[in-house]
């Protein structure tokens, strides 16, 4: 996961997803819309490392 990708996850997480598929995008984005927006940036987080690794 690069450097640019890790920022854009603690900006805007829903738009850090945007290439992993719809269901990553769904939960993201209910997650940051709903008020859990540090839920939201881990959840990026954690689906652009996991995509990284394989």
């Amino acid at each position: 996961m690069g450097c640019l990708r890790a920022v854009l996850c603690i900006i805007f997480p829903p738009l850090s997803v945007i290439d992993r598929g719809c269901g990553s995008i769904l939960i993201v984005s209910v997650l940051t819309l709903a008020g859990f927006w540090v839920g939201g940036v881990i959840a990026a987080l954690y689906i652009n490392i996991e995509a990284s690794k394989r």
